[in-house]
């Protein structure tokens, strides 16, 4: 089997995701998209007509932001034609898991250079739904419109899912915030010390002016009192129906769970930011690299999707670090730096708790509660970070995995070259 090196990673920072306050969402999405490839060839000098695929990651594929953004963005950022690109849809774990498949056609031998990444502008998302749902036609969502999986198998409002996990597992508000408090100071440190600066890319427009060099989203002066006087903001999903004439999201809980006393506690001190961006890695064969000069950062060690309950739908990091883990043949202490998203404060926590984790080694440079979550992004992005820290640190070996809609989550271990 051949190895499958990481050559470099880039992302773009990360805007406000609402239109006209953010930096980034006034961008097209597949320039925004096309901004990281170019990066990825500008730094690294390899040619694009031998990029066999570009496994572009988008979870709001809706409007300009639907089609196959993978393919689109090539031709933008100036790839060569025979350079081909797809866009797949895994929610969250979008990019985590499109470089699981760019590492997989590398390591069975198919595929010798390969872009995986992702993009998501959820300030164009966001509007483009509210523009719809004001048109009476609905939303893509979590089985939402179809009442005939949502009697199978329930998926509640994400939120409303993660109050009922802090529920479930005893976790309480106060435990939570300590976890945004944390996330906001590690960020703020690592923004300090140039942490990110070896990935992170300004974003220009075509004649060459600065769009956006810098994190948006972060607020470093956030206390546990400040937090402690926000409201919760997913009590107003317990009531409402998830499709016109269906249950609630409370309900949905409720049809899996009749005995589970959810509270609302998520609040958006305590949950991932609403934000623009754009991440890519660069992947390669042992032989190519070494043929063309192109230097290793990390070698792809083992990856792992797996499935959850849907109806929680945010407990599968757990499993998928397990399974990844075994398929590594490695122990969990012997990972020296965990990327684990922080869709909810919840999801964190409970990882934490169930393996038992050195929290020092969690989110080092913080995650996004702090700098937000570009969802179909996000997973190169930890990526990214990871190896980035595991160079800073002198760590060996990353582990890195987020929950997914629907109740999934893929995971990746990367040793760093």
């Amino acid at each position: 089997m051949s190895e499958a090196w990481i050559i470099d990673t880039v992302r773009t920072p990360r805007s406000i995701g609402k239109m006209g306050k953010g930096a980034l969402s006034q961008m097209h999405p597949e320039h925004l998209s096309a901004t990281v490839l170019a990066a990825l060839k500008e730094r690294n000098g390899f040619d694009t007509a031998d990029v066999d695929d570009v496994i572009w990651g988008v979870s709001a594929a809706i409007g300009l932001q639907g089609g196959d953004i993978g393919r689109m963005a090539a031709l933008d950022a100036g790839y060569d034609v025979k350079a081909g690109g797809v866009t797949l849809n895994r929610f969250c774990g979008s990019s985590i898991t499109a470089t699981n498949l760019a590492a997989a056609m590398i390591m069975s031998g198919m595929s010798d250079l390969m872009v995986a990444g992702g993009m998501d502008m959820l300030s164009y998302a966001n509007a483009h739904g509210m523009k719809m749902r004001e048109a009476g036609l609905g939303s893509a969502g979590m089985g939402a419109g179809n009442p005939r999986l949502q009697a199978r198998r329930p998926q509640t409002n994400q939120g409303v899912a993660a109050d009922a996990i802090a529920a479930m597992e005893g976790i309480s508000r106060a435990e939570l915030e300590a976890l945004g408090v944390e996330s906001q100071r590690r960020a703020a440190l690592a923004i300090a010390e140039g942490r990110f600066q070896r990935s992170t890319i300004a974003v220009k427009d075509d004649d060459g002016n600065v769009i956006l060099d810098h994190e948006e989203y972060p607020r470093p002066d956030t206390t546990a009192e400040s937090l402690a006087q926000l409201k919760p903001a997913f009590e107003m999903f317990y009531a409402m129906p998830s499709a016109p004439g269906g249950k609630t999201y409370l309900e949905l809980v409720h049809q899996v769970y009749p005995d589970l006393d959810v509270k609302p506690i998520h609040h958006v001190g305590i949950s991932s930011g609403v934000v623009d961006g754009a991440s890519a890695i660069l992947l390669a064969s042992k032989d190519y690299a070494q043929k063309h000069g192109l230097k290793p950062r990390a070698r792809i060690v083992a990856m792992a999707e797996t499935g959850d309950c849907p109806t929680l739908m945010l407990n599968g990091p757990v499993p998928a670090a397990k399974k990844v883990l075994a398929k590594a043949g490695l122990s969990k202490d012997q990972i020296d730096v965990w990327e684990v998203n922080e869709a909810f404060a919840v999801v964190v926590e409970k990882l934490i708790r169930d393996l038992d984790l050195d929290r020092a080694k969690v989110n080092p440079n913080g995650g996004s509660i702090a700098l937000g979550h570009p969802i179909g992004a996000t997973g190169a992005i930890l990526i990214g970070t990871a190896l980035d820290e595991l160079e800073r640190s002198g760590g060996r070996y990353g582990l890195v995995t987020m929950c997914a809609a629907g109740g999934m989550a893929p995971a990746i271990i990367i040793e760093r070259i």
